[in-house]
């Protein structure tokens, strides 16, 4: 599955073709990406099954030993032979299932790497890839704002001030409201 969506990427970065191609080619690595990191989520849940199941099949071997060594101690030579054989099927599967987890993790640490990388290279993409006319008209058209003393929304410091003084006024206007009701409820009772 990742060889095809890293084959994507590969072919979005080294084409060498017009603008309106890059942005498509960049969509594509957009959702080879998005379907990197639904593996990813996929490759954590197996690995969280895989665990839970490990550790149910260690109790289960953990129990078959402690009946097989009860029995052993009454003389029960019956009980012995079937915890025996219960205790070598849990242990053959708890084997597997170390192996299994083994390589689920290896696989999960795989495809994280590969995620990185394909997220580095859509950035480098998105970063590199030529402006359209359109964006170099706008990105000349806020550089002549600037220039005549304009400010360019995003880029003043005080726009941020702004913005935390209006959040806290929210915040604070909500909990006044909050506080009235609260008092009203308190008379009604």
């Amino acid at each position: 599955m990742f060889e095809r969506l890293r084959d994507a990427l590969r072919t979005a970065l080294d084409a060498a073709t017009p603008p309106g191609d890059l942005r498509d080619l960049a969509r594509q690595m957009r959702e080879a990406v998005v379907e990197a990191k639904l593996a990813v989520g996929e490759a954590r849940d197996a690995v969280a099954r895989t665990e839970r199941d490990l550790t149910q099949e260690r109790q289960r071997l953990a129990d078959a030993e402690r009946r097989g060594r009860l029995a052993a101690e009454i003389q029960d030579r019956e009980t012995v032979d079937v915890a025996q054989r219960f205790a070598a099927k849990h242990r053959e599967r708890t084997r597997v299932l170390e192996k299994k987890l083994g390589a689920l993790q290896d696989e999960l640490a795989l495809y994280e790497r590969e995620l990185g990388d394909m997220q580095g290279q859509l950035v480098r993409a998105e970063r590199d890839r030529p402006l359209s006319e359109a964006e170099r008209s706008a990105e000349r058209a806020w550089r002549d704002l600037q220039a005549g003393g304009g400010p360019r929304p995003g880029t003043d410091p005080e726009d941020e001030l702004l913005k935390s003084q209006l959040d806290r006024a929210t915040r604070e206007a909500a909990a006044d409201r909050q506080l009235r009701e609260l008092k009203k409820k308190m008379k009604k009772d």
